[in-house]
C-alpha cells in the first residue's frame, strides 16, 4: 500500500481548519494527521507527527505565520503551503513567505468562505501532492537578517553592463512552483541594458503585481506587470498579469505586449505556452528562452517550437528545482540548448549576449 502524505493544518479559524481536514481526509493517498490553532501548539504537533506538508495560515495569534515559517525554514525545513488571503497586503506577505521557503500557496476567498475554499479543493490536493515531493533547502539568514530559502550563492555584485542595448534581442521566462524564487535569481543578475524580458510564472491575480514590484525593487532593470499594448523595452521585464492570456506581437520594428483574457491553455492563466509560442512566430532567432522550476508541462512544446525557429534555450537542472517538471518536459521535447543549475542560467546568458551570441544568432 501507498505511503499516505501526512498533513498538519495550522489556521486560528476553526472553519478553515474542518474544511481542509475534510479536503485532505477525502484523499486516498493523504490524511491530517493534526490540525492547530496557533504555530506554538503547531510546534509541538509538528515535532510529534512528523508530517509531510504543513498548511500555514498567515494571520494568527502569539506569533505570525511568516515569524513561524523563517524558524522552520532555519531549523527543520519541510514542505509548507501556505493559506494567503486575496488583498493587497495577503499578496505582499505570501511573497516574503515564498522569499522564506514556502513551496506554494493557495489564495483564500475574503467573502464566502466555505464555498470558496470547497471549490479550491482540487487545487489545494495537487499543491498538496506536488509539495510533498518538493526540493526543500534550509534557509540560509544573510547578513541583512533575511532568509532566502532558495539561495546556494552569496550575495551577488551589481551586474556589469553588456555595452549596447538591443531592441531586437528579447528574453522569454516560464516558470510555476517554486517560480519566484527562481525568477528572482535570474533578474538581479540582469545588467540595465539588459534585453527586454517576458515573464509568465503561474500566479493567480491579484499577486502579480506585488510580485513585480518586489522584483523592481531588487533589480538593475525595471520590473513591471505587462500592459496591454506596450512597447518592450530594453532593460525592462514585464510580467503576466495573473489571470490573463500574456503574448509578444509586432508592430513595425518594435515588440509589443499582447494582454488579453483568454481560455486556459493547459489549464493555466497565464500560460506559458502562450508566450513562449508568440516568441517563436514572432521573435525566432533572436530569442532566448529559459525554462525555470515548475510542476506539470505547460510551455515545453512551444519551447520546442522556440528552438526550432532559432532560439537559443536554457533549462534549469533537477537538482536546483523546487518541482522538476515543466523543465523535465522540455528537456523531454527536445527544447533545451543547455540544462544547468539556477544560479549558472543568467551568467551563461550574459556571456552569451557579450560574445553576440552563436553563428544560430542574428541581430
Amino acid at each position: 500500500m501507498q505511503k499516505k502524505i501526512r498533513v498538519v493544518v495550522v489556521d486560528d479559524s476553526a472553519l478553515v481548519r474542518s474544511l481542509l481536514s475534510e479536503i485532505i481526509n477525502r484523499q486516498r493517498d493523504m490524511e491530517c494527521v493534526g490540525a492547530a490553532n496557533d504555530p506554538l501548539i503547531a510546534r509541538e504537533m509538528i515535532r510529534e507527527l512528523n508530517p509531510d506538508v504543513i498548511t500555514l495560515d498567515v494571520e494568527m495569534p502569539r506569533m505570525d505565520g511568516i515569524d513561524f515559517l523563517g524558524r522552520l525554514m532555519r531549523l527543520r525545513p519541510m514542505p509548507v503551503l501556505m493559506i494567503s488571503t486575496l488583498t493587497q497586503r495577503g499578496a505582499e506577505v505570501t511573497m516574503k513567505a515564498l522569499e522564506l521557503g514556502a513551496v506554494d500557496f493557495i489564495a483564500k476567498p475574503r467573502l464566502g468562505l466555505a464555498e470558496g475554499i470547497k471549490e479550491l479543493s482540487d487545487q489545494i490536493v495537487e499543491k498538496i501532492r506536488v509539495a510533498a515531493s518538493a526540493h526543500i533547502r534550509r534557509a540560509v539568514t544573510t547578513s541583512s537578517g533575511t532568509s532566502p530559502a532558495t539561495s546556494d550563492a552569496p550575495a551577488t555584485p551589481p551586474p556589469k553592463l553588456i555595452g549596447r542595448l538591443s531592441t531586437e534581442k528579447l528574453i522569454c521566462i516560464g516558470s510555476s512552483t517554486g517560480g519566484t524564487e527562481a525568477v528572482k535569481e535570474v533578474l538581479v543578475r540582469m545588467p540595465a541594458d539588459s534585453p527586454g524580458i517576458v515573464i509568465t510564472q503561474h500566479m493567480p491575480p491579484g499577486f502579480t503585481s506585488s510580485f513585480a514590484a518586489r522584483l523592481n525593487a531588487l533589480c538593475q532593470i525595471t520590473v513591471k506587470e505587462a500592459v496591454h499594448g506596450e512597447r518592450i523595452l530594453p532593460g525592462h521585464a514585464y510580467i503576466a498579469p495573473g489571470g490573463k492570456q500574456f503574448r509578444i506581437d509586432r508592430s513595425g520594428a518594435n515588440y509589443v505586449a499582447v494582454v488579453e483574457d483568454g481560455e486556459p491553455v493547459n489549464r493555466h492563466t497565464p500560460s506559458v505556452e502562450v508566450l513562449f509560442h508568440s516568441c517563436a512566430r514572432v521573435v525566432g532567432p533572436n530569442a532566448f528562452g529559459i525554462m525555470l522550476t515548475g510542476m506539470g508541462n505547460d510551455g515545453a512544446r512551444a519551447m520546442r517550437e522556440m528552438k526550432d525557429s532559432g532560439s537559443y534555450n536554457y533549462v534549469q537542472d533537477e537538482a536546483s528545482c523546487v518541482v522538476f517538471g515543466m523543465p523535465r518536459e522540455a528537456i523531454r521535447h527536445g527544447a533545451a540548448d543547455e540544462v544547468l543549475p539556477l544560479t549558472a542560467i543568467a551568467p551563461a546568458l550574459l556571456a552569451r549576449l557579450s560574445s553576440g551570441g552563436s553563428d544560430r544568432y542574428r541581430v
